[in-house]
């Protein structure tokens, strides 16, 4: 209990906390081996950003790491913070491979001043959504481990934000690097500015990414297939993330604790 009081006052003042071992070493390396079997299969479907694997809904592609979803550290965190009645709003496979250049600060979705669907800054200051990455390598100075700017969460926008007058492809003076043991998990306040670092090293940086959102944030414009997309989205030709709705036999395969955190994106079955 000392320690969830811990991570949450970490949560509330500098945005971000490491929780340690939520995936044991040897399902670790499992996952990891299994993710980027799935990265490298999509990116043979589909090409992607040079030196980056990046597999949007990848529970429907994998399932080994959906007991991890459920991790009751985490969960108790994210109810304190968010409320009752939250659920994952995304799951991707994160892949940072050899020569990975640093990439720009920003804020995760929806405070992504790029993104058609985003809260217009300045926005309140109130927690709508947390990002989770589980560390299925660990992450060092050598291969990059992700860097952040601690309190930055407080602030009304981010370096998306033109009007901030901040160039979001240098360093910041007070930029922090997370480093941990593979099977940690970095949970952040979305709106924390954090930027993808370089990864000088000779392997693979992967992480597995999910967010929660409180029961009240529409999620309906990630969805490729939705109006509200197409409206949002589509029909004026701007760009946003893309969620692909969960399988409905995906579903019913993922632990009981995981499938209510999942049930309010589950497709329909065809035919």
């Amino acid at each position: 209990m000392e320690k969830l009081e811990q991570y949450e006052r970490q949560l509330r003042s500098d945005g971000f906390c490491l929780v340690e071992e939520v995936v044991p070493a040897g399902a670790c390396d499992r996952i990891r081996d299994r993710l980027i079997k799935v990265a490298q299969r999509c990116r043979l479907a589909k090409p992607a950003a040079k030196h980056i694997s990046f597999v949007p809904g990848v529970i429907n592609e994998d399932q080994s790491f959906a007991p991890y979803l459920a991790d009751q550290r985490v969960l108790t965190l994210a109810e304190r913070l968010l409320g009752p009645n939250f659920r994952v709003s995304f799951t991707s496979a994160l892949i940072n491979e050899p020569g990975k250049q640093r990439t720009n600060w920003h804020a995760d979705w929806p405070f992504n001043q790029d993104n058609a669907c985003h809260v217009p800054a300045p926005y309140p200051d109130r927690v709508m959504h947390l990002t989770a990455l589980i560390m299925l390598s660990p992450f060092t100075e050598a291969n990059g481990g992700t860097l952040l700017v601690p309190g930055s969460h407080r602030a009304s926008s981010n370096p998306t934000d033109p009007g901030l007058g901040i160039d979001p492809t240098l360093p910041y003076p007070t930029e922090y690097r997370v480093t941990g043991r593979a099977g940690s998990l970095l949970l952040f306040d979305s709106r924390l500015w954090h930027c993808p670092p370089a990864n000088p090293s000779a392997a693979p940086r992967v992480a597995l990414g999910f967010r929660y959102a409180p029961w009240w944030l529409n999620l309906e414009a990630l969805d490729p297939d939705s109006d509200q997309r197409q409206q949002l989205v589509t029909e004026p030709g701007l760009t946003d993330n893309i969620v692909p709705r969960v399988d409905p036999n995906v579903w019913q395969s993922l632990p009981e604790n995981v499938q209510p955190l999942l049930r309010h994106w589950v497709g329909r079955n065809e035919g």
